[in-house]
């Protein structure tokens, strides 16, 4: 069985992101989808509010794409997590040039610690390129209308938390 493993903080999960799982889905038996608990980062969403939301996202797809798609929450290095799951696969989305220079020296250090495990690299499709979570974030603070970079149940989600806060 392959299993990949698709890691993010998905605060909040944007169609870019859903691109990617679907596309990924398309590749191997089973998509775990990794939830990071990246406390730097201040995410707007508690680490159980975005495991529902991916949850209810993704619901769809395991259907109609009859793939095992999975949501993991975790906190311990990538590798370890990549390891607990059983992938053989670290997939990472890209949407410009300036993702890459991360991601070649997390892939450096990656291999280096477990050479055993491949990351393979999708680009979202051109439409969902520039989206980024933080920005969706920074628009709908603002009173942007993000309807066009996420689902309506997450920006209803969205729009909720911010109305939430001073």
């Amino acid at each position: 069985m392959r299993i990949g493993l698709y890691p993010g903080t998905f605060d909040p999960l944007t169609l870019g992101h859903r691109d990617i799982i679907t596309r990924a889905a398309q590749l191997v038996d089973r998509l775990v989808i990794g939830v990071a608990i990246n406390r730097d980062k201040g995410p707007l969403f508690t680490l159980e509010e975005r495991v529902a939301m991916i949850e209810a996202e993704v619901a769809d797809l395991r259907a109609a794409l009859g793939v095992e798609i999975m949501v993991h929450p975790f906190e311990n290095l990538l590798i370890d997590c990549a390891r607990d799951v059983g992938a053989q696969i670290i997939i990472r989305g890209l949407r410009a040039v300036t993702d890459f220079e991360y991601e070649f020296q997390m892939v450096g250090m990656n291999r280096a610690m477990d050479d055993s495990i491949e990351t393979v690299f999708l680009m979202a499709e051109a439409r969902h390129q520039a989206i980024a979570s933080k920005l969706v974030k920074e628009i709908a603070r603002l009173g942007g209308d993000v309807s066009k970079f996420v689902s309506p149940e997450i920006r209803k989600a969205l729009l909720a938390r911010l109305a939430q806060r001073p």
